[in-house]
């Protein structure tokens, strides 16, 4: 078999001569492809310690990385730019398909990402490499590096937009709860008021009934003094007695005493109201009668009357109505107003945040990568050499069995002839 293919080398080089030229024909001729890829790795620490020392969004460069990775990888993000960069993806676009359908196929075929693998904890390891390949007449360093740019600005606008409504949401939850510390405080002070009114309506109404009690006590004791003092004058004038005496002086009198003489009296029992004589009772008895009003002779009536008016106006209630800033009587709320203050100082401005570092930009390719003309000419040559040798193995193969059947005729003509040759007569 060696032997064979041996005398078949010159179909063997010929065919590897002609997939070799065929093979440098293609390298030489093929359309050529380009290669450009773009690095990035996460952002400093510095870069982010405002938006994360804001209390409010907590963002670590690592997760930087992954959210502009995500945003990279994003088909709606890959679209976006393709519609709003459509005179660099012209080449891209082929007659007879939508502007979705030539996307589609530059996003499968020209598009690559590499991101970080999450099994690696390693600091080296994180990093996005997105690669792009293209034909030579498409600017393709511009189109990667400014879809980095438009992902990079797309994620920083995302995260603005996420730390406004984290912000307002947090202003309107304080405003909630301050809010509802003044309703509280409303509440309380209604009710202080209310309670404070019905304790005055409460003391008003006691003061009244005592008043009412005391005047009604006063009358009674001048009616009863009045009948006291009807039957005192009664028995006075039956005993003849018209000015103030005692019972000794009434017994000197009846012994005819000279009145010359005075007498100090010393008595522990009370003399009864007649002694006073007919003058006096009727005299008090006629201004009893002539009285309208008995107030003046108790001073509690007077203290009554005091209250009374000082209840006319509960000055705690008037100073609780007339308070101009209530605000700032409201409980427990200064923290919440230094977290509202400081949310609303917060810089929510975004276009100055570097979300991660551009490690690597786009450069111009030295040389294409599509097609590699040195594997090209000797991947041609090895398939031409394959080829010649399969060419002259199967010619052995087919060869060989008409080789052998020749043979074997050859043979037999040549015993036939021997034998006709041994079976002749000796002569």
């Amino acid at each position: 078999m060696f032997h064979s293919v041996w005398r078949q080398k010159r179909i063997v080089v010929g065919c590897t001569i002609f997939a070799g030229i065929l093979g440098t024909g293609y390298a030489f001729l093929a359309p050529k492809v380009y290669e450009v890829s773009s690095v990035v790795r996460p952002a400093a620490i510095n870069e982010l310690d405002a938006l994360n020392r804001s209390e409010v969004y907590k963002l670590p460069p690592a997760d930087a990385l992954s959210k502009v990775g995500a945003q990279l990888d994003s088909y709606e993000a890959r679209l976006g730019f393709f519609k709003s960069h459509e005179q660099l993806f012209k080449a891209f676009q082929k007659p007879g398909q939508t502007l979705e359908q030539s996307f589609e196929a530059f996003n499968r075929n020209s598009v690559s990402l590499t991101l970080p693998d999450p099994k690696k904890s390693d600091s080296l390891s994180n990093y996005i490499r997105l690669e792009l390949q293209y034909p030579e007449d498409v600017d393709g360093v511009t189109i990667l590096n400014g879809f980095v740019d438009y992902a990079i600005a797309a994620e920083r606008d995302q995260v603005g937009a996420d730390l406004k409504v984290i912000v307002n949401n947090r202003l309107n939850e304080l405003k909630g709860k301050i809010d509802a510390a003044r309703s509280n405080y409303e509440t309380e002070k209604e009710s202080k008021i209310a309670k404070l009114l019905e304790a005055d309506r409460l003391k008003r109404a006691q003061l009244q009934d005592e008043l009412g009690a005391l005047r009604l006590q006063m009358k009674i004791e001048r009616t009863d003094r009045l009948a006291e003092l009807a039957e005192a004058i009664s028995i006075a004038k039956s005993m003849g007695i018209k000015t103030p005496t005692t019972p000794s002086s009434m017994a000197d009198a009846t012994r005819g005493g000279s009145s010359q003489v005075m007498r100090t009296e010393v008595n522990n029992q009370k003399i009864p109201l007649y002694f006073l004589g007919t003058e006096a009772l009727e005299a008090e008895r006629t201004a009893l009668q002539q009285r309208t009003n008995d107030d003046f002779t108790n001073p509690r009536i007077a203290q009554i009357g005091k209250e009374l008016q000082m209840l006319e106006t509960n000055r705690e209630v008037e100073v609780l109505r007339k308070r101009g800033n209530e605000d700032i009587f409201l409980q427990d709320v200064e923290p919440l107003r230094a977290e509202v203050a400081r949310l609303h100082a917060l810089n929510i401005d975004m276009s100055n945040l570097k979300l991660v570092t551009v490690d690597r930009r786009a450069q111009e390719p030295l040389s294409p990568v599509k097609p590699k003309k040195i594997f090209v000419i000797a991947l041609s040559l090895m398939a031409g050499l394959f080829l010649g040798l399969l060419i002259a193995l199967v010619r052995y193969f087919v060869l060989k069995p008409r080789a052998a059947i020749a043979f074997s005729s050859l043979e037999h003509s040549s015993f036939g002839r021997r034998e006709r040759k041994d079976d002749m007569p000796l002569q």
